[in-house]
């Protein structure tokens, strides 16, 4: 057997390293999270237990995380629906060349390269000369377009650039119109790219806290209720909650897996 050289170890090493430093936070909360009513921020482990779990879903010293979890969710579903929608049509439209297509292009991914909170000012000033007043499920869903909306483009552009035209062009001869044609070559084709473009915008616009910290009014979402209660609440309620916000992102990630191993596997039948 040929011995390991040197860079093998050192990039074991280095693969190491990032391990610990991205999952050992989450590690550190997750045992954090699991103490009795006697629980502290801080190691050691009083008592282990279930007590701050069942906290997260209880009032707080200040505010309560149900209701902008709620928030945060329902805004994260509208924004996953609109970037995956206009995505998909303005991604076939870019399949043919137009006259502005390029300078087209250019604007609809230039808010990637203003800084978040620039974007989030901009629409708060906005709002304000047009007298409209600042809210989570207006003002905010736009700030989240503005961040999802273009990377979402993208990625769907990618996925035309290598789509093979010659299955509509078959369709079309067969008779099919455009809508049915669209419905059944195009989706089934596209739709297991789709659901990983889906579950990268939901999860975009859910952990978004700077676009949304200016315009989002006088009602929080969740990133912007946890980071006022890391002032105000001194209990592993915080940790509980990041806890159970992981679980549920895993069970997500794990719901788009078996939705696109269903769908490759009912594409290659």
């Amino acid at each position: 057997m040929k011995p390991r050289s040197l860079s093998f170890y050192l990039l074991a090493g280095f693969f190491g390293l990032f391990v610990l430093f991205l999952y050992g936070p989450m590690l550190t909360i997750f045992i954090l999270s699991l103490q009795g009513p006697d629980g502290a921020l801080t190691f050691p482990v009083r008592s282990f237990g279930f007590y701050w779990l069942g906290q997260v879903f209880q009032e707080q010293r200040v505010g309560n995380f149900v209701e902008p979890f709620q928030r945060s969710l329902v805004l994260g579903a509208i924004v996953t629906v609109l970037a995956a929608t206009v995505s998909v049509l303005s991604s076939m439209a870019f399949r043919d060349r137009f006259r502005g297509a390029n300078g087209l292009f250019y604007l609809t991914i230039s808010s990637l390269i203003v800084p978040s909170v620039l974007i989030s000012l901009g629409i708060g000033v906005m709002f304000q000369v047009f007298g409209w007043p600042t809210n989570w499920l207006t003002s905010g869903l736009g700030a989240h377009l503005s961040w999802t909306l273009p990377i979402a483009f993208l990625i769907m552009l990618g996925i035309f650039n290598r789509f093979n035209p010659s299955y509509e062009e078959a369709a079309r001869d067969l008779g099919a119109s455009d809508v049915k044609t669209f419905w059944e070559i195009v989706m089934p084709l596209i739709a297991p790219s789709l659901i990983g473009v889906g579950m990268l915008t939901f999860t975009l616009s859910y952990d978004e806290f700077t676009r949304t910290s200016l315009v989002s009014g006088q009602y929080n979402t969740l990133p912007l209720e946890i980071f006022g209660m890391t002032t105000n609440v001194t209990s592993p309620a915080l940790y509980a909650l990041g806890t159970l916000t992981t679980l549920f992102s895993f069970s997500m990630i794990a719901i788009a897996f078996f939705a696109y191993r269903f769908l490759a596997r009912k594409q290659g039948t």
